[in-house]
């Protein structure tokens, strides 16, 4: 840079990364949803969302709630972040030539039941996670897009045929992680009119919760923190909008018939639970 070197650090605390899918933070009907799709036999299941969103954390919480004696299970990944106990993984090198792809075409000649892909990274990943779905395999990978319905147009938009995606998309799943309120000095107010958006449906005298600030949390009022998702799971109609390559509203209005709760829906679900604050989701989600 003008004046120096600028450096990022990614601190990776593997004591603390085998979260279970209970304590990731979806509601009971999110995991119900969540956990009927990753016990199916085959199909491609995403995670999308920005960078550092915990959408890895979210794979490894899944597939350590299905690995078993009687799974085999590999993954391909870049890099390999955590040890999973049960479970081969794959590191990709692309100076040996060790690509997504071509990792992901090696370990389908071991017989695995389920597989997973670091990220989706190009159309040729993209066709091979198709092809290993098509075979008798559950694909699961990770995906940049900024909602749950834009995962199958952004497949397409790589190039994948719509009718490839329709048949071998059977969910997708956005997410974006808030600070949760610190429970040492989680104190009770009554917002101001206009404090939160026309959304949020504020009720009257209806009581918020916020953090204080006190030691444990360094007196920021938050710790630790917790996901907000956005699952959706095809059915036929979804299929059907994908197939006529349909817009993305009615996409989202067709998967709201079918169960779809918003990031900001979930987020806001959060806040009336005294889980994270207003500012916390709307820093994340977007109308």
């Amino acid at each position: 840079m003008l004046f120096g070197e600028g450096v990022v650090m990614r601190l990776l605390d593997k004591s603390n990364v085998l979260f279970t899918l209970q304590e990731l933070g979806m509601d009971e009907g999110t995991y119900a949803r969540f956990k009927g799709l990753i016990d199916r036999p085959h199909g491609i299941i995403l995670v999308t969302g920005p960078t550092g969103s915990g959408k890895t954390t979210t794979l490894y919480a899944a597939l350590n709630a299905i690995v078993g004696p009687d799974l085999k299970v590999l993954t391909v990944e870049d890099p390999v972040e955590y040890h999973l106990q049960g479970v081969n993984q794959i590191p990709v090198d692309q100076h040996v030539g060790m690509t997504f792809e071509k990792g992901l075409r090696a370990i389908l000649r071991h017989d695995p039941d389920v597989v997973m892909i670091g990220e989706i990274r190009d159309l040729e990943t993209a066709r091979a996670a198709i092809q290993a779905s098509l075979t008798g395999h559950l694909v699961l990978s990770t995906l940049h897009t900024n909602d749950s319905a834009s995962a199958p147009m952004r497949l397409i938009d790589m190039g994948v045929e719509p009718y490839l995606v329709s048949s071998t998309l059977i969910g997708a799943m956005a997410q974006r992680l808030v600070r949760k309120i610190c429970p040492k000095c989680r104190t009770e107010y009554q917002p101001q009119p206009g404090e939160a958006p026309p959304d949020f449906n504020l009720k009257p005298g209806e009581v918020l919760f916020r953090g204080a600030g006190c030691e444990h949390c360094r007196k920021s009022g938050y710790r630790r923190r917790c996901g907000l998702y956005e699952l959706l799971v095809m059915n036929d109609a979804l299929s059907q909008k994908i197939m006529s390559r349909a817009s993305l509203p009615d996409i989202i209005g067709e998967a709201q018939k079918n169960g779809l709760k918003l990031l900001r829906e979930d987020g806001w679900m959060k806040v009336r639970q005294g889980v994270t604050t207003v500012e916390e989701v709307l820093k994340c989600t977007a109308l």
